[in-house]
């Protein structure tokens, strides 16, 4: 059977001194041997390495590689630079280095709908998804008390088009410098470009459809109106081209002419869930790497 989440069940193995490398350039022969001469120079151990080229020769080569170095806090800005200098200069590479024991910090904005919100919610205090949620941001205040559960700060931002400009400076004021992820489980309102150049930090959205079907409002009424046999979700990356993001992962499910609208609205949602929660795993875990408008997995 297939693994849902990649990577989940496996954080029972220590964290601490373990550092992940993910980095993306032009293919050409050496590249592995370089970073593993580098590590291994450095006194690391690889304990993992995934790669991926686009193409035979000529192609986008990718590569996230997981690595323990004892002392790896102390280490780790010496190493970045080190890197920077003896490997990544020479290829040209766009490279990111984490720790594992540092999670994510993460800011989740949402509307009135709950599920997307909560579930993140759960599955964080449950230990399934290894971030620090430092605050949800709502247009309206209908959530605070279920937010409130978790010990999650609730903050109450309204924001409609009239004071479009108002609002969002005030939640960069709340966002910028203090979170590494934004998460939009279903807030329902348009980011303007200016927000997402200011933010400094990748946001992910989960779109309640199969994309690129049925972009835009109602899809659910849009899809029965179609007489569709699926139903699903998406969730990738916010750009400034509306639903249009590079994709991370989707999934659907099989409905028939016996499900009306509420149905699949019921149904989607649980695939809204799944999508989203798997998207913001991966994320956290650092197994995800853009190219283009597209992503890889790893």
């Amino acid at each position: 059977m297939e693994e849902e989440y990649p990577g989940a069940g496996r954080g029972a193995l220590p964290v601490k001194d373990v550092g992940r490398l993910l980095l993306r350039c032009a293919d050409r022969p050496g590249l592995v041997a370089a970073v593993s001469a580098f590590l291994t120079g450095a006194g690391a151990n690889i304990v993992s390495l995934d790669q991926h080229a686009t193409e035979q020769s000529g192609g986008t080569f990718m590569q996230r590689t997981i690595f323990h170095l004892p002392g790896l806090t102390a280490a780790r800005d010496a190493l970045e630079r080190d890197f920077r200098e003896q490997v990544a200069s020479q290829f040209d590479m766009d490279f990111r280095l984490t720790e594992a024991a540092k999670p994510k910090r993460v800011a989740i904005m949402a509307s009135k709908e709950d599920h997307c919100l909560l579930d993140l919610l759960w599955r964080n205090r449950r230990g399934e998804l290894d971030m620090s949620v430092v605050m949800v941001i709502s247009n309206h205040p209908d959530l605070a008390e279920q937010v409130r559960a978790f010990s999650v700060p609730f903050l109450h931002v309204p924001a409609t088009r009239d004071i479009r400009v108002e609002a969002e400076q005030r939640q960069l004021d709340l966002l910028r410098g203090n979170v590494d992820l934004v998460v939009l489980a279903r807030y329902m309102q348009i980011l303007t470009p200016q927000f997402l150049a200011e933010v400094s930090c990748p946001l992910i959205n989960i779109h309640h459809s199969f994309l690129p079907a049925f972009i835009g409002a109602a899809p659910y009424r849009r899809a029965k109106e179609r007489g569709v046999k699926l139903v699903g979700a998406t969730a990738h990356y916010v750009t400034e081209d509306l639903d249009d993001g590079p994709i991370i992962e989707q999934d659907v499910v099989r409905v028939d002419h016996r499900h009306g609208v509420e149905d699949l609205v019921r149904l989607g949602a649980d695939v809204e869930r799944l999508v989203l929660s798997r998207a913001v795993l991966w994320h956290c875990e650092d197994r995800i790497i853009r190219y283009g408008n597209q992503t890889v997995v790893f």
